[in-house]
């Protein structure tokens, strides 16, 4: 059976809240409540983003790693350690060893 096409969600709000809302409707930035509402859940959901880590061993990870600096040129530990999906503190100990050994230098 397929999701349904939407879910109702209740919450309670304050009441500073709500009459912060109710400016914004008569405002005209929103149509109603559950505009705004929905607004504000997108909003948020692409703001928050879970980080996965897979468990790699460190030599995996040190070949992921270079590869991934090798294709991507720059890029800062914690954007490896996210597209790679991999742990930060993981990234920060194999780049470390990848440039004592010489195979990864920074530009």
């Amino acid at each position: 059976m397929p999701p349904p096409a939407s879910v109702s969600i209740g919450a309670k709000i304050a009441p500073a809240e709500a009459a912060q809302i109710r400016e914004l409707l008569e405002a005209g930035l929103y149509l109603n409540e559950s505009d705004f509402v929905r607004d504000a859940i997108r909003h948020r959901l692409s703001e928050i983003k879970v980080i996965k880590c897979r468990e790699v061993d460190f030599q995996t990870a040190k070949k992921e790693i270079l590869g991934y600096y090798k294709a991507r040129g720059e890029a800062y530990p914690d954007e490896a350690a996210r597209d790679l999906e991999l742990d930060f503190d993981l990234v920060m100990k194999a780049t470390g060893e990848l440039r004592r050994e010489g195979r990864l230098v920074e530009a």
